[in-house]
């Protein structure tokens, strides 16, 4: 893997789309823009470019503190997120709340069978938190987890926490 060249790329998004917030189109997710330009520029899958992505920001905190920087200017100050789903009929938001109730249960079921039981479970546990921390501070999910995951990267002791948490609640469930 070469790093430098992904610290390039991500250095070079993270500027261009907090000089013009339009290159993230419509709705979509800032973060999401960044690991997708560097999946597409570096030739990897998305699984390669999430790792590349987290190795940069853990090793660069000046890019890190900035990749944040842009996720809250957009997900946080310039949004006004959830307004086209608030005005469709109920029918309309029970689709698609339905057709995301699949599509989650199946990507679950397809991290256990590829990536094992653990794997799975740290998902939940980390999605419940983002959760949380969407809630609790008015924000949406994708700018929650990613300051989940920025305090993370700084904060290493949450890494062996999380696995401690996990281990716990499958060695219950065998029981």
């Amino acid at each position: 893997m070469d790093t430098q060249a992904a610290e390039k790329i991500v250095a070079e998004q993270v500027d261009a789309v907090s000089k013009n917030p339009s290159l993230v189109r419509g709705n979509g997710c800032a973060a999401c823009h960044v690991l997708f330009s560097l999946k597409d520029r570096m030739r990897v899958s998305e699984a390669d470019a999430a790792a590349m992505l987290s190795e940069v920001l853990l090793e660069n905190k000046e890019l890190d503190g900035r990749f944040i920087e842009m996720v809250e200017s957009i997900h946080m100050k310039q949004r006004m997120a959830g307004v086209a789903f608030a005005i469709k009929t109920r029918e309309a938001k029970d689709r698609y709340l339905d057709s995301q109730l699949k599509n989650a249960l199946e990507e679950l079921l397809s991290d256990a069978a590829g990536f094992g039981v653990e794997a799975a479970m740290r998902k939940l546990v980390l999605t419940h938190a983002a959760l949380q921390v969407a809630q609790n501070l008015g924000v949406d999910y994708h700018a929650a987890t990613e300051e989940l995951y920025h305090y993370m990267r700084r904060h290493a002791e949450s890494e062996g926490d999380l696995e401690k948490l996990v281990s716990s609640l499958l060695g219950r469930a065998k029981k």
